[in-house]
């Protein structure tokens, strides 16, 4: 039995080191023997990066392109498969792909098992399988697409909701450290700088779009689009300096400034032409800017799938200090199937920018996330933010009371 023990702890010591090897061999190396899942997730950013990009080529510059696609019985001679329809298929192969991902990953706990090689090599073999994938939505029939389209919309929207919740965990995560005991006296100017500043940002926000997007009184709904997120912001101030829950300044001028920069972007969504959206309809015309602003918006949504992704600690529960020490070496350093799930939704949501969430209207050249179902799809997530935010300053005071209930009785 000792000698067995020690043959196995020599295996492991073995691999151990022939992946620390790997992972501090140069990139071609790590590429080649696939073991470093830092390297990984940027491989499967750019995979992410270039379905964007051919869905966005298949919406606007496809044409000349998709005539060979004849062949394909259900592009009737690619007239299905460009615009709209082109761009849900390239989204459906994408998201098969982070899907089958998703599934064959889920539950990974140790760097050197047979699931975490999987992920983090084998890249020959996705290399295959991720254009394989994308070419199987062009042989489905229109039906098909028409329903993954309608099923992306709710796809797009858990997208949405883990991307928010993700985003209000690193608000508060930043200011637990701001606020803990070793450096709270050193950091309390930082803080006091830092919200003064978010509030000033987001205050000087929303007389320009008062400026910009609601230029006379006419312009009903924009007034209430912007009113509506100032006392929004002066709710969740109100409400993180009640002395229960005193949770600071920092946390609800960030939050300020997210719900600021989602208003924002809902005007911006409007459709051009509306008498209200002076912005929307000097940009009507494509220019440099008009590219810029698309390859830009573009980016970061990239950019927020990649970094949402590996966040999957935002929907866990605090650990214990015992827990803590409980983690190995050799643990995963992110939850792959979170990561993955992340980006298969993503693929949905892509889809619902380009199309700007509406299956049966074309969009324009250059243009991202515009119309009327987009400027609601972001006020809903605006108001969908505020909320979620409050509850998690509300829900330890309501949880404790609860528990206290039962005792005083």
């Amino acid at each position: 039995m000792e000698t067995g023990t020690s043959v196995s702890n020599n295996n492991q010591s073995i691999r151990n080191d022939s992946y620390e090897a790997i992972k501090n061999g140069s990139w071609f190396n790590q590429f080649r023997n696939g073991c470093n899942p830092w390297m990984a997730r940027y491989v499967y950013g750019l995979i992410f990066l270039i379905a964007n990009l051919l869905a966005w080529a298949a919406r606007d510059y496809a044409r000349g392109a998709l005539r060979k696609v004849t062949r394909f019985k259900n592009c009737k001679g690619g007239e299905n498969c460009l615009g709209t329809d082109g761009v849900l298929r390239v989204s459906l192969g994408c998201f098969l792909f982070y899907f089958v991902m998703f599934l064959s990953t889920l539950g990974t706990s140790k760097t050197h098992s047979s699931r975490d090689r999987w992920h983090s090599g084998w890249w020959f073999v996705k290399l295959i399988m991720w254009p394989a994938l994308t070419i199987i939505p062009f042989l489905l029939p229109s039906s098909i697409i028409h329903l993954y389209g309608e099923i992306a919309h709710f796809g797009a929207g858990v997208f949405l909701l883990i991307q928010l919740i993700s985003v209000i965990s690193f608000i508060q995560w930043l200011n637990e450290c701001y606020q803990s005991q070793k450096d709270a006296e050193r950091c309390r100017v930082y803080v006091m700088l830092l919200s003064t500043t978010s509030y000033t940002v987001c205050i000087v926000g929303v007389i320009l779009m008062y400026i910009w997007y609601a230029p006379d009184s006419s312009c009903l709904l924009n007034i209430f689009f912007i009113t509506w997120t100032l006392f929004l912001i002066q709710l969740m101030t109100s409400i993180a300096l009640h002395p229960k829950v005193n949770a600071g300044y920092l946390t609800p001028a960030l939050m300020g400034l997210y719900v600021v920069f989602i208003c924002w972007c809902a005007i911006r969504s409007e459709p051009v032409g509306e008498s209200c959206n002076r912005k929307a309809a000097a940009s009507n015309r494509t220019d440099w800017l008009t590219i810029i602003s698309f390859v830009v918006a573009l980016l970061a949504m990239v950019i927020a799938t990649f970094s949402t992704g590996i966040d999957s600690q935002c929907f866990q529960f605090k650990k214990d200090e015992n827990d803590q020490e409980e983690e190995a070496e050799d643990d995963v350093p992110y939850g792959y199937g979170f990561f993955h799930f992340v980006f298969a939704t993503g693929a949905m949501y892509f889809a619902m920018l380009l199309i700007g969430w509406n299956t049966h209207h074309p969009m324009k050249k250059w243009t991202i996330d515009v119309g009327w179902t987009s400027t609601w799809v972001r006020v809903v997530n605006e108001w969908l933010a505020v909320c979620v935010y409050i509850w998690m300053l509300v829900a330890p005071l309501i949880l404790k009371s609860r528990r206290q209930t039962p005792s005083g009785t």
